[in-house]
């Protein structure tokens, strides 16, 4: 097996193949040898088959190989496909899929190369960590748990939870499917080339069922990016300005559930959240003025 961990290995590979590095595709390759090990053996990967997404040169893919049964990995960069089938040639469990994760019907991609269910592992660009992480964690396939590596920051904001001065909107729908955890931080010195920043492992133990119980859930999770789309707001104010929600209501509401009228976003519990939710739910009313202003990233 070829040492891809090997700077001056993964050099030589990438010439003979007249490959060179995208910045727009946010492609840093792994040369730490001790972290896609403990990424394949923190994933579970042992029992079920595996979706990986960009898989590079294949450095995490071998591992996850090494313990699955099947590795379906996703990549957008048609370049490395003639990599992948060298750097991988010795696994006839992995298979590679040239796509856009973001605009494959992930459902049909499941049910097409899974029996049932299966886990995600890997090393996502951090371009695409939002979309790709809210992407998984909603789309109620049968996905056991998501392991994955993204920027450090990144990792702070989806593990923390509701109430804590670090969460976001992402916070509360990443602990409503599931239980994050922070597994280990990765230095910038283990990539090639080198980000300016440092990465964290994550892995999100999707729930069985939600921890409390909503009227509608596509309203908790507007509620939640309107009430974080301006933090320097009070949550009642910034739900208002960008819905049709008017302010009194919100704080009346606010009020019967034992919270201040005045409370900020990232003060409010998940169960505060399901429970605003809940009050101020009453159909399709709502509305979320400039909807795409407001990323999942706030």
């Amino acid at each position: 097996m070829k040492k891809l961990s090997s700077p001056s290995e993964i050099k030589e590979i990438l010439t003979r193949h007249g490959f060179r590095f995208s910045k727009s595709m946010g492609q840093n390759f792994l040369i730490d040898s001790s972290v896609c090990p403990k990424m394949a053996a923190a994933s579970g990967a042992e029992k079920l088959p595996v979706l990986e997404i960009g898989p590079g040169i294949g450095v995490l893919t071998a591992e996850l190989a090494k313990v699955s049964p099947k590795v379906l990995a996703v990549e957008l960069d048609d370049r490395l496909l003639p990599v992948l089938s060298e750097t991988l040639a010795e696994f006839d469990n992995v298979k590679i899929i040239n796509g856009d994760i973001l605009k494959l019907n992930l459902s049909e991609l499941a049910e097409r190369e899974f029996s049932g269910a299966f886990i995600v592992c890997a090393n996502l660009p951090y371009y695409i960590t939002s979309p790709v992480v809210m992407g998984l964690v909603e789309s109620a396939l049968p996905i056991k748990s998501i392991t994955v590596m993204v920027q450090k920051e990144a990792a702070v904001r989806l593990c923390a939870s509701p109430g804590e001065r670090e969460c976001g909107a992402v916070s509360v729908s990443v602990h409503y499917h599931s239980e994050p955890e922070i597994l280990f931080q990765v230095s910038r010195n283990s990539f090639m080339p080198a980000p300016n920043i440092d990465s964290a492992v994550i892995r999100l133990n999707m729930r069985a069922a939600p921890p409390f119980e909503v009227k509608n859930e596509g309203f908790l999770f507007k509620l939640a990016r309107a009430a974080f789309s301006q933090r320097r707001k009070t949550a009642a104010n910034s739900i208002s300005s960008m819905t049709q929600i008017p302010k009194a209501e919100i704080e009346a509401a606010l009020k019967r559930l034992g919270m201040a009228e005045n409370i900020r976003a990232e003060k409010i519990t998940l169960e505060g959240f399901c429970g605003l939710a809940n009050e101020l739910y009453k159909g399709a009313f709502f509305n979320v003025k400039r909807d795409a202003a407001l990323p999942f990233t706030s």
